[in-house]
């Protein structure tokens, strides 16, 4: 039913397999040399870790970063991040703008995102304007949805109702 492979034979019949194991572990050093400058571009593209907000801080006034942003204690102003993930204990007074948006807690006041997500323990205040949207069993929400190609961009009705006075003036 099993054999013995026939890559195990040579091994034992000869010690000199060490040996061009080791001149085949020493070629993968070199081109690692020759990458040595390759690592360092390489580094800044590793995700630093989430900025995590802890549940005894209370925040008043905006946070915006281009990076991720988890939520445990209260913020009392605007947030807008890449990724930002609203802890069970947390709770969100202003408006938040992210690529996205994870509700575990509570938002008083407009989300947009390209991807929201309320969860089922997630209580939130206030219209959510979104590209796509998941909404939990049991979660908590009052107040409009609207789908946008670009929700992360101000109104466009606005110019539009410039244009409107325009025309008939």
């Amino acid at each position: 039913m099993f054999s013995k492979s026939k890559i195990n034979e040579p091994a034992p019949k000869s010690a000199d397999p060490a040996k061009p194991a080791a001149p085949e572990a020493a070629p993968a050093p070199k081109p690692a040399a020759d990458f040595k400058a390759s690592p360092a571009p390489a580094a800044p593209k590793a995700k630093p870790p989430a900025s995590v907000l802890s549940s005894d801080l209370h925040i008043t006034g905006n946070l915006k970063t281009t990076g991720d942003i988890q939520v445990e204690g209260t913020v009392e102003g605007d947030i807008r991040a890449h990724l930002l993930t609203v802890g069970e204990t947390a709770t969100i007074k202003g408006e938040v703008v992210a690529d996205d948006v994870v509700v575990n807690g509570r938002i008083v006041g407009r989300v947009r995102g390209l991807k929201v997500r309320l969860t089922s323990t997630a209580r939130v205040e206030g219209d959510i304007i979104h590209k796509t949207i998941a909404i939990e069993s049991g979660a908590h929400f009052e107040g409009s949805v609207q789908r946008q190609d670009d929700p992360l961009t101000k109104k466009a009705a606005a110019p539009a109702k410039k244009a409107a006075p325009a025309a008939d003036a």
